[in-house]
């Protein structure tokens, strides 16, 4: 297939599009909600680039887009009664599930939640293309952050054309609004974001429902976000030099998380470094597992730095921030 003028090439071509995706590119897909960037969403490399690509400035989770109910039951642990009940009557179709994830969904999927967003689109190509695909597909909306959602393939060309190799031509989308996000949460079932299902039809499958004040493309309010970004140990956020003499003064066994840069006299066991290139994409990759792993280790407390306020060190230094709140 050819490119012209280095834009992407749209067509309806779903094998062309299975081949990309299975190759970890990212391809414009429609959905009767709005056009979605998708990638594998087993692919960490795949997920971060989408981040790139739309340019978001945190790590808001993804919603995950399966082909049918046994595919989201192979990626969650459990699926609430509720929610079951919503599936069966909304799948396929505008509605978000939040489901305790299993370990094959990435962390960088699920912003580091334990939860991962899961839905049925009904357009009946990308139905195709999932139902072909052994992984299901992370597709936030096809445009730059803060920017209108796409509804047309000329849409997504106009705004990430130059990013992507190929757009799904699925027509208009149907919905043009944003699928409804649900959960539970002890026993109490919750909109996170309202969208292209009435709040109406939900209450008469699952009675009263708490809409959350906050409408946005994030399933959690920021305040939860910030919950689930604490590791146990605590974190602080400054020069590294300057903490690292200062709590070798102390005596106290510390952890570091940097940027780049490897102090040679602390153990490797007690310290990560995100990219040792400076790379944005690689420690974006890196950022939830290193966490975790100086979490694990004997450390009392992580020190760590901000990255340069450009690129994914925007994001990244987002959940730093998050990571280090009292």
């Amino acid at each position: 297939m050819s490119f012209v003028s280095n834009m992407a090439e749209i067509g309806t071509d779903i094998n062309f599009a299975r081949q990309l995706l299975r190759e970890g590119k990212l391809v414009g897909i429609p959905t009767e909600t709005v056009y979605g960037l998708a990638g594998n969403a087993l692919n960490a490399e795949a997920v971060t680039a989408i981040f790139e690509t739309k340019r978001r400035p945190s790590f808001d989770p993804l919603i995950v887009h399966v082909g049918d109910l046994v595919q989201a039951k192979a990626y969650s642990s459990y699926f609430p009664e509720e929610l079951m009940a919503l599936a069966e009557v909304f799948w396929p179709g505008p509605l978000t599930v939040l489901l305790p994830k299993t370990e094959a969904i990435p962390d960088l999927v699920t912003s580091g939640l334990d939860t991962v967003a899961v839905r049925i689109p009904s357009h009946p190509l990308t139905r195709e293309l999932l139902l072909g695909l052994d992984f299901p597909l992370a597709a936030p909306s096809a445009n730059p952050f803060g920017y209108i959602s796409p509804t047309r393939a000329s849409h997504v060309q106009d705004q990430l054309g130059n990013t992507i190799p190929y757009i799904l031509d699925g027509g208009d989308c149907s919905v043009g609004l944003e699928s409804t996000i649900v959960g539970v949460e002890h026993g109490q079932v919750i909109i996170y974001r309202l969208g292209g299902i009435p709040v109406s039809a939900i209450e008469q499958l699952v009675g009263p429902v708490l809409i959350l004040p906050q409408s946005s493309s994030n399933p959690k309010s920021p305040g939860m976000l910030k919950n689930h970004y604490s590791p146990r140990t605590p974190v602080i956020l400054g020069e590294l030099e300057v903490l690292v003499a200062d709590f070798r003064l102390k005596g106290e066994p510390f952890g570091i998380l940097s940027f780049n840069k490897r102090f040679p006299d602390v153990p490797d066991s007690h310290q990560v470094v995100l990219s040792p290139s400076g790379d944005f994409g690689e420690a974006a990759r890196n950022l939830f597992s290193g966490m975790r792993l100086l979490d694990k280790a004997d450390v009392s407390v992580i020190l760590a730095e901000e990255l340069p306020e450009k690129d994914l060190g925007k994001a990244i230094n987002d959940r730093l921030r998050r990571a280090a709140a009292k």
